[in-house]
């Protein structure tokens, strides 16, 4: 299968750390995110959202790694959800695609991609705001708790880490989130697991 992806993407990483984990083979398809290729109209044809990741596995293709997430699950049967767990998955799953990774993505792609002309301070300041009321929601979820959902990791786990492993600042004060980083070190820990930037094309980004 390939999964068409780059670097910097916490949402493509989502995938490709949940791939490299459990030792499903891939092909990573490098995509050129900061020289336009996800509006070019090739790209708009694969997936008409111009995002990635896209997952293409044979005559499926896939995109939204919430969706990649359940059918790579559903097609590997690793770290599947226990019984009964399911739904408490998805919740998780759903709450980062609305309060997670959408606000620390966005903040982190403006407090360090956008050329620094163009950036808000008081934007980037407000987006930092939401950030940390999701951090603590996080946070206080994960006391006492190895993994999100149950004894072992789910999709909830993959999809809730993603951007908290990048290095670029959005306003996460790491000392402040103990849990969160004691469940962190449980990710790194799992078979084959990588770094983002150690496991897909595009870092660094050239100098202009």
């Amino acid at each position: 299968m390939k999964l068409y992806c780059f670097a910097q993407s916490g949402n493509a990483y989502k995938v490709a750390n949940y791939l490299n984990v459990t030792g499903t083979p891939w092909e990573e398809v490098f995509v050129d995110f900061f020289k336009g290729e996800t509006r070019s109209p090739a790209y708009r044809a694969m997936n008409e959202m111009g995002e990635v990741p896209v997952l293409v596995d044979g005559d499926v293709t896939l995109s939204q790694s919430g969706v990649i997430l359940d059918y790579l699950i559903e097609k590997t049967g690793k770290y599947a959800p226990a019984e009964g767990d399911a739904r408490e998955v998805l919740r998780w799953v759903l709450w980062d695609n609305h309060k997670g990774s959408s606000q620390f993505g966005m903040t982190r792609f403006l407090a360090n991609f956008l050329p620094e002309k163009h950036r808000n301070a008081d934007v980037i300041a407000f987006l930092q705001g939401r950030c940390q009321a999701a951090l603590a929601t996080l946070d206080a979820h994960l006391e006492g708790r190895d993994w999100m959902v149950g004894e072992a990791p789910t999709a909830a786990d993959f999809s809730c880490c993603s951007y908290l492993f990048y290095d670029e600042p959005f306003g996460m004060d790491r000392s402040q989130y103990p849990h969160i980083e004691r469940w962190l070190e449980n990710i790194r820990q799992l078979p084959n697991w990588k770094h983002p930037y150690d496991l897909m094309q595009g870092h660094p980004l050239p100098q202009s």
